[in-house]
């Protein structure tokens, strides 16, 4: 494909694409060679081959976004990186030193990038259809394991788009077709009497490679980001159910065992030696726009960057998804001033003294975390485990006393 037809293809950009690639924004992580971050860690975060520093990372970063949310052509990302590179000092990067390797090392990040992002998009699109056709790029110089997959029809469900899903490769430019019916398929190229991968597909070789798939592409680019998870939030008490009359709020399960049946003490029992020490509290926010903000700071989310990932210390639960765009309405209670508490939420996430598994009334599952701070000031985060992960949902603020009600359910983990 050559550079006129990359910027061609990608011109075009979409919601869900732009969306996937400023997820992973909230995690740009340094690396050496690109072997250092593999397969499914695409879906989470950003990465250069051989940039370390966080400034340089930043300003690529921001570069691939551009091209990406823009259409920018790829002549306008190379001028972009050359500015980069001169104002950063970046020396050393493979490429370096000729007119041919600038191009061939812009070529790669830019292309890696943009279909990266644009098949974790398009895959979230194709949630909708229960039948997948796989449709070859037309490179007039094809990988013929690709071509031989031209047309490929087979349930989105299959085992063949875990690992086949493209793109699969280096400037592969491989598709996928949904459609709803075989008859369908016949349409956008499909065979519909094509509708097994041909043998030796899922055998690998002695370096543990795939037929047709180079080292780090048997994966599915944006399977572990989900974005097609529409319920990650739901109002806690509706104002209307489904039939028009007024449904009940949703709330934890009467009689799960608690704390005592665990044989846990209570908190306001526990020794200030095996607490952490609080947080400042922070000021009531003016208005809730500025609550809102001062939550998501706290948090290191914004509206250009919404998405971040967070490790935990619970085996169960070892990371956390906090979404901005799921955040507003944990403020919307003006008198309860969650945000005051906002500084408490990272280390309830992090180190939490208890979790446990609670049932609601909707019949969810929802994880809640018990914090254990110095001080009358404590707090409650409560998940939701939806496609995407565990998600940050809630969060309460309670004293030593109430926080015990709060103990709930199967404990997933304790101190």
């Amino acid at each position: 494909m050559s550079d006129a037809d990359l910027s061609a293809v990608f011109g075009l950009p979409f919601e869900e694409q732009v969306k996937f690639f400023r997820d992973k924004l909230g995690d740009l992580v340094p690396t050496a060679t690109w072997r250092d971050l593999m397969r499914e860690a695409h879906d989470r975060a950003f990465m250069v081959a051989g940039a370390a520093k966080a400034d340089l990372l930043a300003d690529l970063a921001a570069a691939v976004d551009k091209a990406i949310s823009d259409g920018e052509g790829i002549d306008a990302f190379r001028k972009r990186f050359r500015d980069i590179v001169q104002r950063h000092g970046w020396h050393g990067w493979t490429g370096e030193g000729s007119t041919a390797g600038t191009n061939w090392r812009t070529r790669i990040i830019y292309h890696t990038n943009m279909s990266t992002s644009y098949a974790a998009g398009r895959l979230s699109q194709l949630q909708h259809f229960p039948i997948w056709v796989y449709r070859h790029s037309g490179s007039p110089h094809p990988r013929l394991q690709h071509k031989a997959w031209d047309g490929l029809t087979l349930p989105s469900d299959h085992p063949f788009w875990q690992t086949h899903y493209p793109p699969n490769g280096w400037h592969c430019g491989c598709r996928v077709v949904g459609v709803r019916t075989r008859d369908a398929a016949g349409r956008v190229g499909g065979q519909p009497d094509y509708d097994a991968p041909p043998a030796g597909w899922d055998q690998r070789d002695a370096k543990g490679n795939l037929p047709g798939i180079p080292e780090g592409w048997d994966y599915m680019p944006g399977g572990t980001w989900h974005v097609w998870d529409r319920h990650a939030y739901t109002p806690e008490c509706p104002t209307v159910s489904m039939h028009g009359r007024l449904s009940t709020c949703i709330r934890a399960v009467d009689g799960q065992r608690s704390y005592i049946d665990f044989g846990r003490q209570r908190i306001r029992d526990i020794d200030d030696m095996l607490r952490i020490e609080a947080p400042a509290l922070l000021p009531k926010a003016a208005s809730r726009e500025a609550a809102l903000e001062q939550l998501a700071a706290s948090l290191g989310v914004s509206a250009a960057q919404p998405r971040r990932w967070i490790d935990t210390e619970v085996p169960a639960l070892p990371r956390v998804v906090v979404d901005y765009n799921y955040l507003a309405h944990m403020v919307e209670k003006d008198n309860d001033a969650r945000e005051r508490y906002a500084n408490f939420i990272l280390p309830t996430l992090i180190t939490p003294y208890e979790v446990w598994s609670t049932l609601y009334s909707d019949g969810t599952i929802r994880p809640r975390l018990i914090s254990l701070f110095r001080g009358k000031h404590q707090i409650v985060v409560i998940l939701r485990i939806n496609k995407d992960g565990s998600l940050f949902y809630n969060v309460m603020n309670a004293n030593d006393k109430r926080i015990d009600d709060f103990r709930r359910g199967e404990l997933l983990y304790g101190r």
